[in-house]
């Protein structure tokens, strides 16, 4: 069995882990054991962290649609529920947006939910 040794693909290795550990603070930045357990948690976090801001933002939509819709005397489940007896299909996302930008349209839309909710009620 031949001897294998590698220092430059070892030592390309660590430069790569404290590389991505630079901002580290103490010896997480410096020694390599202690920089690969914060890299291998700092990219555990960031995993956790896209899939949650999906969720954050959702809820953030939610917010904002609720408050454009307490303003015109109708609760958030009402206009959503009035929104899909009318066949309106749009995001959360785009209602949001319209309830900060276009108030006009959204007015209209609290509208449209609330006859939708008249005749099915």
């Amino acid at each position: 069995m031949p001897r294998v040794k590698r220092g430059t693909k070892r030592r390309a290795a660590r430069r790569k882990v404290l590389k991505a550990a630079s901002g580290q603070f103490l010896t997480r930045s410096k020694l390599h054991r202690a920089a690969q357990e914060a890299v291998e948690k700092s990219l555990r976090y960031a995993y956790r962290g896209r899939r949650q801001r999906k969720r954050d933002f959702r809820s953030l939509w939610i917010t904002r649609i609720s408050a454009a819709c307490k303003q015109a005397d109708l609760s958030y489940s009402k206009f959503i529920g009035g929104l899909k007896a009318a066949g309106v299909h749009l995001n959360r996302k785009v209602l949001a947006q319209m309830a900060i930008t276009d108030e006009p349209a959204f007015r209209s839309l609290v509208e449209k939910a609330k006859a939708a909710l008249a005749r099915a009620g």
